[in-house]
């Protein structure tokens, strides 16, 4: 796991609640969050908690994965394994058999591509 890189990651905050022309203070509303902490953030000052950027996330309507991405916390390589995982447990049009054999190809080939993870084995719910 990475350090926290708190700096990039508030720059990238702040462009992504401009880019939704959300102000701090609907931001915070809607993320659950105080305004000055927000701003902190924003200006570098405070490490969010994997739960606070999951928050934030959601309030701007972008994938967690991208701020953990963003902070650190998670390598670019492991959010587009976690997107593709998420997109197929999501897809409504295939039942709950169908996703575990499919995720059980796509680790698969990961592992056969030397790309599997550490919990490649283990069947999610």
């Amino acid at each position: 796991m990475a350090s926290l890189n708190v700096g990039n990651l508030g720059g990238y905050l702040r462009e992504q609640r401009r880019n939704a022309q959300l102000t701090l203070r609907q931001l915070a509303d809607a993320a659950g969050v105080s305004n000055p902490y927000l701003s902190q953030i924003e200006r570098g000052l405070r490490k969010p908690s994997a739960e606070i950027l999951q928050q934030l996330a959601k309030a701007l309507r972008i994938s967690a994965e991208t701020l953990y991405v963003q902070a650190g916390i998670l390598d670019e390589r492991d959010r587009d394994e976690a997107e593709v995982r998420s997109v197929i447990l999501a897809d409504p049009s295939i039942n709950e058999q169908q996703k575990q054999v499919l995720l059980q190809i796509y680790e698969s080939f990961r592992k056969e591509n030397g790309l599997a993870t550490d919990d490649a084995s283990k069947p999610s719910s």
